[in-house]
């Protein structure tokens, strides 16, 4: 029975043996590591984004200057600057506010129609000092120290095919 003599050895070719004569040639590859989850800011897949737009139909909450401690399969963590108008009196001429916020996209799931590729489902932002309003009946209100919002899975549309 031949035995392969590949333990431990980095991708090439390896030879199986029988005795001190080579039978066979086989090729090793090293394991693949699954692609890391992506999140899709307003349609477009990124891993470790420096920015993201939370709200992408009007652009009026983002989260800028992001670094990232972790982006593993199941969490991506960091800290970042909310950045959110307050539409006063109206969007269009609204002030940008800034918030200091930890940053985690998590619960990754499969990316439909992209086999092996998963993105992020969930954002929570956790503001450890000044935090962005709420607004209760048109009023502003002291908003919550953690909020937590349902990401886009948007994958962009795949080209048309030729025929």
């Amino acid at each position: 029975m031949p035995v392969l003599a590949a333990i431990g050895v980095a991708a090439g070719t390896a030879a199986a043996t029988t005795g001190n004569h080579p039978t066979a040639k086989v090729a090793v590859h090293p394991a693949r590591p699954a692609a890391a989850p992506e999140v899709f800011n307003c349609q477009h897949a990124q891993v470790r984004p420096g920015s993201f737009t939370l709200t992408c139909a009007d652009g009026n909450d983002a989260l800028s200057h992001l670094s990232w401690s972790s982006w593993t399969a199941s969490a991506a963590r960091g800290t970042g600057t909310d950045v959110v108008n307050d539409c006063t009196p109206y969007c269009a001429v609204g002030k940008f506010h800034s918030y200091r916020a930890d940053v985690t996209f998590w619960r990754s799931e499969p990316l439909p129609g992209h086999p092996g590729q998963r993105y992020f489902t969930r954002v929570t932002l956790h503001f450890p000092g000044a935090r962005p309003p709420a607004y209760a009946h048109g009023k502003p209100v002291k908003g919550p120290q953690t909020w937590t919002g349902v990401l886009s899975g948007q994958a962009p549309p795949k080209p048309a095919q030729l025929s």
